[in-house]
């Protein structure tokens, strides 16, 4: 059975648009530094021996006025433990978008000791996320939010009504909050190089951070050494498609789950037709039987479990709902201002709305909805057009990218990766890993090999590489 690994990440929502221009020299009224020192926090339990240090990058709020206001970048850094085999700096770009790299580098378990040995590892919270002017703000207590999924044009217009008045809420709180696109952040995270005083940095994205890889690749080219993509984000394709693939990768995991427990008497429902025990749970949630959660709810569970993945604990949950136990209430952390800036949602009304549902719905019989439709719903009612319009990726780099992604992945699917893959051409090489989950790169000796050595030494895995199941 597939071992638990945490990991976070949320779906996101796309539009076909046209391709940006490659970014010019950033008029910046003079060069980003960065003072290091201790970080204020105490560090984690649980950290691996090694100094980290912490800085502030100041940088401008809107890259298209350099001299305007500024907010500063959470930044850390933790240095090559074997200095004289140090390469460069690897930065990680974080996930969600709602994760902090802060955070990550503080903890140091996200890459091998081979990679903590020869580079500086670096990250930071990208803008509207923890210490880089995260906005300070709850929905207004006076309006209910809507279920999920939306039932009629009221709850439709509900939900626009509903987010509208969180986004204005939160945008006095935070000097980034309409600027915090994925295309800020490249620019950013070019400042970053700039300020660390390298030529070429290294980096590797996951989940979500693999847009701001491809993007500052596409953008930067010159200054990429490499890139690793694990948990590949595919932000090129239509309103239609998007859900649709979100909703056959979670069938997909749900699937794999299914022949486990018809498998494995590790399996609590082993013995039972575990998709009528499924549909059982849902129907109840349809009768309202664990109000106020929903069948989205129920379906949330199975996402969480099946990312991790964790089947047993997923058989478990399934065994208690159909019991008459509440789905548990889950928290999905996200930046929407970084989301929304990325993902359109240009649905009209309920009838638009509805039909996404039904795509949905026919891609995952079982599942019903994917995490397409809570894409969906968080960035209804943003403005338009958005500040980083979907496109596909017209990448150039010297070094091909590096793609790892799961062939069971709910929630970066395996047809996402393939197609960035496809898109990419000669400039990407996907590496297949053969099992189950979200997140890659530490589940077995072969893809933590296959990362390592296209970091350390630049050198390629062979066309079509695939990473035998743990």
């Amino acid at each position: 059975m597939p071992s638990r690994t945490l990991t976070t990440a949320v779906a996101a929502l796309t539009l076909v648009a046209g391709v940006s221009a490659p970014a010019r020299a950033d008029p910046t009224p003079a060069s980003p530094t960065l003072s290091w020192g201790e970080c204020q926090e105490e560090p984690p339990a649980s950290a691996p021996e090694g100094t980290v240090e912490c800085a502030q990058l100041r940088l401008p709020v809107d890259w298209s006025r350099p001299h305007g206001p500024t907010f500063e970048l959470s930044v850390a850094r933790r240095p090559a433990r074997e200095s004289q085999q140090r390469v460069g700096t690897l930065v990680f770009g974080p996930g969600g978008p709602a994760d902090s790299g802060v955070d990550k580098i503080r903890k140091g378990v996200r890459f091998s000791e081979e990679l903590l040995d020869r580079f500086d590892v670096v990250s930071f919270d990208p803008r509207t996320v923890a210490r880089s002017a995260a906005p300070e703000c709850s929905p207004d207590p006076t309006l209910p939010k809507p279920p999920v999924p939306l039932g009629s044009q009221a709850d439709f217009d509900a939900m626009v009504a509903y987010n509208q008045a969180f986004w204005e809420r939160c945008r006095p709180t935070s000097p980034v909050f309409d600027h915090a696109d994925t295309l800020s952040t490249v620019r950013d995270l070019e400042a970053l190089r700039r300020a660390l005083g390298e030529r070429q940095i290294s980096f590797h994205g996951s989940s979500y951070g693999t847009l701001l890889g491809q993007q500052y690749a596409e953008q930067y080219p010159h200054r990429v050494r490499a890139v690793v993509l694990e948990g590949v984000f595919d932000h090129s394709l239509g309103l239609r498609p998007f859900v649709r693939t979100q909703a056959a990768a979670l069938q997909d995991s749900f699937d794999e789950f299914v022949s486990w427990c018809d498998s494995s008497t590790e399996c609590v429902l082993h013995g039972r037709d575990v998709r009528a025990v499924w549909a059982e749970v849902l129907a109840r949630a349809d009768r309202g039987e664990y109000a106020p959660r929903t069948a989205f709810d129920v379906t949330a569970v199975a996402l969480k479990e099946l990312a991790d993945p964790d089947w047993s604990e997923l058989a478990v949950d399934v065994r208690d709902m159909e019991a008459g136990s509440p789905p548990p209430e889950l928290n999905l952390p996200l930046s929407a201002a970084a989301f929304c800036a990325d993902w359109p949602a240009p649905i009209r009304d309920y009838t638009e709305y509805a039909g996404l549902v039904r795509v949905a719905a026919a891609a995952g019989p079982d599942i019903r909805y994917g995490s397409g439709l809570l894409a969906v719903q968080t960035c209804l009612g943003w403005p338009s057009p958005v500040r980083n319009p979907p496109h596909v990726p017209q990448v150039r780099t010297r070094t091909p990218l590096l793609l790892l992604n799961a062939l069971h992945d709910p929630r970066t699917g395996y047809n996402w990766a393939t197609n960035v893959a496809q898109h990419l051409g000669r400039h990407g090489r996907l590496v297949t890993y053969e099992g189950w989950g979200h997140g890659t790169y530490q589940r077995t000796d072969c893809t933590k090999a296959v990362v390592d050595r296209y970091l350390v030494d630049l050198t390629l895995p062979a066309p079509g590489a695939r990473c035998p199941a743990a």
